[in-house]
């Protein structure tokens, strides 16, 4: 099992930054690739950002390319994300992801808020 850990969510202005964090425990040897994702209400789920392990692969929704920034700390065991010049349509909750190459397995965060204001 995996456990993850997010935070760092909360209010900001329009324009302004935050920075997700998502701590893993567990069984994380296996995890190959992690990502966040984002829910606002009333809407689905989509991807905002992700990297492998290895770092060699970083993808970015289009809908914020240019003001992300996903990294992963080995070290540590925790994926970031900082969001800069943030905008109301940003608001939602910021779920951490990851997928092991062990039987295809997947873990979720509990989500943390993000609200932006204008």
């Amino acid at each position: 099992q995996v456990q993850l850990v997010e935070s760092g969510g909360g209010l900001v202005q329009a324009g302004g930054s935050l920075r997700l964090s998502c701590a893993a425990s567990g069984n994380i040897a296996g995890i190959d690739y992690w990502a966040w994702h984002r829910q606002a209400p009333g809407k689905q789920r989509e991807l905002v950002a992700s990297v492998t392990t290895s770092g060699d692969q970083i993808n970015y929704a289009d809908s914020m390319k240019g003001r992300l920034t996903i990294s992963r700390d080995n070290v540590q065991n925790t994926v970031y994300l900082v969001m800069n010049s943030l905008k109301p349509e940003d608001t939602a909750d910021y779920y951490c992801y990851a997928r092991s190459v062990y039987y295809g397995m997947v873990y979720w965060g509990q989500g943390t808020q993000v609200t932006v204001s204008s």
